[in-house]
């Protein structure tokens, strides 16, 4: 586990290790927008493990007002998380393959009018994940890369609307996008670690955008003959 909140990173730890016990959990404290912060995490969880099989790029930010921050986050680092993976886990590099899901959102399927940047950053992950499990398939890379998009889930993340530091001039939005919570409503964040599960499971999977919303639970976002690709 990787993430720049210490606390949370050790609490959330402490109950893995409950379940599971302390040598089978690691949390390192990282700023994924550094480069050599992110590598180094990298390095450190293959000498504990000795290899990489899964990786989720999981981090994310909604900051409208310091959109440069927001790039950074939800997609730069999702790149630089992925390419380093790869560097892992590809098999023509002697990597063993393994699996990468890069957490995207229905607002990078769809406009979200409100938060413009955010937007363009979950469409971004989902343009580089389809396009990289593409190339995996074709290189044999024994590596499957598939985007999970969730509605609005019962995060923290959701409490930056209330922030003008956040939202900047979009904060006058800020009940248009309440309202829009309560029409469409909150997913669990369990669903979102099911459906992760299920495309971890799935060797078929790749280059698959799982969507995930109150109404319909997990399904597949269509773009024809090549969701889905062996690799």
């Amino acid at each position: 586990m990787v993430d720049q909140n210490h606390i949370a990173g050790e609490e959330c730890k402490a109950s893995l290790d409950e379940q599971f016990g302390s040598h089978r959990t690691m949390f390192i404290q990282c700023d994924v927008t550094d480069q050599e912060q992110l590598r180094d995490a990298f390095q450190r969880t293959v000498e504990h493990f000795g290899r990489l099989d899964i990786l989720v790029n999981n981090a994310g930010v909604n900051n409208e007002k310091d959109w440069e921050k927001t790039i950074e986050v939800n997609l730069i680092s999702v790149i630089r998380g992925t390419y380093i993976g790869l560097e892992l886990m590809n098999k023509k590099n002697g990597g063993q393959g393994g699996v990468i899901i890069n957490i995207s959102s229905l607002a990078g399927l769809t406009p979200a009018a409100y938060q413009p940047v955010y937007s363009a950053s979950k469409h971004g992950v989902i343009g580089f994940t389809r396009s990289i499990a593409a190339l995996a398939s074709i290189g044999n890379y024994g590596v499957r890369i598939n985007t999970v998009c969730p509605a609005f889930v019962d995060t923290p993340l959701l409490e930056s609307i209330e922030k003008e530091e956040n939202m900047g001039e979009f904060f006058q939005y800020k009940d248009n996008i309440k309202d829009m919570m309560k029409s469409f409503g909150v997913l669990d964040p369990s669903l979102i670690a099911k459906g992760m599960v299920s495309l971890i499971e799935d060797d078929g999977a790749n280059g698959a955008v799982m969507k995930i919303t109150t109404s319909r639970g997990i399904h597949f976002e269509e773009f024809g003959a090549h969701q889905k690709t062996k690799v």
